[in-house]
């Protein structure tokens, strides 16, 4: 089975409750209105439209309906996970958002049943029950109490796995056994790839949101709204899942790692040339919409990357007892700087740190990457028996890392050329199933209410 139709079901279990599973969405294609023979001055003949958000939000999908509890459950399940309250006229947007997630998967739904693919209660069950106990830790009954304590329930989960699960298997019978790669096409990337070894590539997150010369101002200012929530400490992952209209929304963006002529779009590529790990840039206005981009990480192409070694690390801590006063904090906290400061490498820490009040922690499996930013740059520059300067505050206590060992990380020859053959198959079923929901779309009969 192709990577692009694992991914499908791979979802399921790691994000549901962080950052729900949203249907892959269709790139709208860039088009004037020439085709229709508009006029420019357009006169309605009823005084009043009714606007997309004063309309109530239930539908009719080839006769299945979708209820105003199955929109609220989801959009429970949206905002328990946000880091931020959204204003209410976000929480309508995305209310408008869940619905249209809801008809993909209901079209999904009932284009596998169609095609004898139907996914069956007990194969749900399973996935849900796999998902609770592996992914949350929590046992079904327990997984059920959460989901009802934030206002949601196991019938919205169940019914974005069924969905999943039925895309799946449409993917995989309809659309993978058609993609094919040339061992040509691979070998010849394969050869580029090894001409840029020592180069930069880059790990980036995606939101695409589709727009036409009718919507384009709308969908920027939406985009601008992602964008502020975002920085307001909205998930990335969360936000791609629910709005992007990319394939890349069922891993929450994640657009792996890539050279930037993989972009394959100038505007996107000058931008990310500029953009450093953690930056957050946008909206970029490309052919068909407007793209948001979040740099996530960025290597050297088949060298080593010193923020993969193995660090072995021991934490020193020093807890001031409740009612300290500054003062006195303060000459707590300078006593154990200076007894830190003297400690002889890891072999005495753990006796010299019990001496002065200290606790010690340790770790000798941990990568540099995995550690805050800001420690990164400094591990990795002391020799071992060495620590960081001192950090946290009068709450927390005051703690250092002390290096007491390293393994570096060894050059690496890039992907192979089975991965790149996989990565070209994912793109190109991506594509297809943008057209094929596409498609499903435009032959549905939608009902509002």
């Amino acid at each position: 089975m192709k990577k692009a139709v694992r991914s499908a079901i791979a979802g399921i279990g790691a994000a549901i409750i962080a950052a729900p599973l949203s249907s892959t969405g269709a790139l709208a294609q860039a088009g004037g209105s020439d085709a229709f023979n508009l006029p420019e001055d357009v006169s309605f003949i009823m005084e009043q439209v009714q606007e997309p958000n004063q309309r109530r939000a239930t539908a009719r999908v080839n006769g299945n309906i979708i209820t105003g509890t199955d929109i609220d459950h989801r959009l429970a399940l949206i905002l328990s996970a946000q880091n931020v309250e959204l204003a209410p006229e976000d929480v309508a947007t995305l209310r408008l958002q869940v619905l249209r997630n809801l008809i993909d998967e209901t079209l999904q739904i009932q284009e596998a049943a169609a095609q004898d693919m139907e996914v069956t209660a007990e194969e749900v069950n399973a996935s849900y029950e796999r998902f609770a106990v592996e992914s949350r830790g929590m046992s079904v009954a327990e997984m059920d109490a959460y989901l009802a304590s934030v206002g949601s329930s196991s019938r919205s989960i169940k019914r974005q796995i069924q969905g999943e699960l039925a895309w799946e298997r449409l993917l995989r019978r309809n659309v993978a056994p058609f993609v094919n790669v040339s061992e040509g096409e691979v070998t010849d990337l394969w050869e580029r790839l090894q001409e840029s070894r020592g180069t930069t590539e880059y790990r980036l997150g995606e939101i695409f949101l589709s727009a036409n010369s009718a919507n384009n101002e709308q969908v920027r200012a939406n985009a601008q709204q992602i964008i502020a929530q975002l920085r307001q400490g909205g998930s990335f992952v969360a936000y791609a899942r629910q709005y992007s209209e990319a394939s890349s929304a069922i891993v929450g963006g994640d657009l792996g790692w890539i050279q930037l002529e993989q972009l394959q779009q100038p505007q996107l590529e000058a931008a990310a040339a500029q953009m450093t790990p953690g930056q957050l840039v946008g909206p970029l206005e490309i052919p068909g919409g407007y793209s948001i981009l979040l740099m996530i990480d960025q290597r050297q192409i088949g060298m080593a990357d010193p923020r993969d070694a193995v660090l072995s690390l021991k934490q020193i801590s020093y807890v001031f007892e409740p009612g300290t006063t500054p003062a006195e904090a303060e000459r707590q906290g300078a006593a154990f700087i200076a007894a830190v400061q003297g400690m002889n490498g890891c072999g005495s820490a753990d006796a010299q740190a019990a001496a002065v009040g200290a606790t010690t922690v340790d770790n000798d499996q941990i990568t540099a990457r995995q550690l805050p930013e800001a420690l990164q740059g400094v591990l990795l520059q002391l020799n071992v028996g060495q620590v960081t300067p001192p950090f946290g505050d009068l709450s927390d206590g005051i703690r250092v890392l002390m290096l007491c060992g390293r393994d570096d990380p060894q050059e690496t020859a890039g992907p192979s050329i089975p991965q790149i053959m996989a990565q070209l198959e994912d793109e190109r079923i991506n594509r297809r199933a943008q057209r094929y929901l596409r498609d499903l779309r435009r032959d549905a009969v939608i009902e509002y209410n």
